[in-house]
């Protein structure tokens, strides 16, 4: 949780820089605005595509991990019955 927080807190940071230094640019009102929109957007696609990479990321050590977990489970099941029967012989 720790690199996570840090990580939005330097992404608000970076977001929160770019608005002011826009925002005290000498331009007009309506340029402003349209600079502040067209950056929202475009720092908006970067975390959507960074989340989503991370997202797929994630989903698809996963489900690897899950694989594997299960393949061990089965392995020790098997070896759990072979010993019992073993036992009852």
């Amino acid at each position: 949780m720790k690199t996570s927080n840090t990580i939005l807190g330097i992404l608000g940071a970076a977001a929160a820089g770019a608005v002011l230094g826009v925002l005290f640019a000498p331009d007009k009102g309506s340029n402003t605005r349209k600079k502040i929109s067209d950056k929202s957007k475009d720092y908006g696609d970067k975390v959507k595509s960074k989340f989503d990479g991370i997202v797929h990321t994630i989903s698809t050590n996963g489900k690897g991990i899950i694989e594997e977990g299960k393949s061990k489970f089965n392995q020790v099941k098997e070896d759990f019955n072979s010993t019992k029967d073993e036992a009852k012989a």
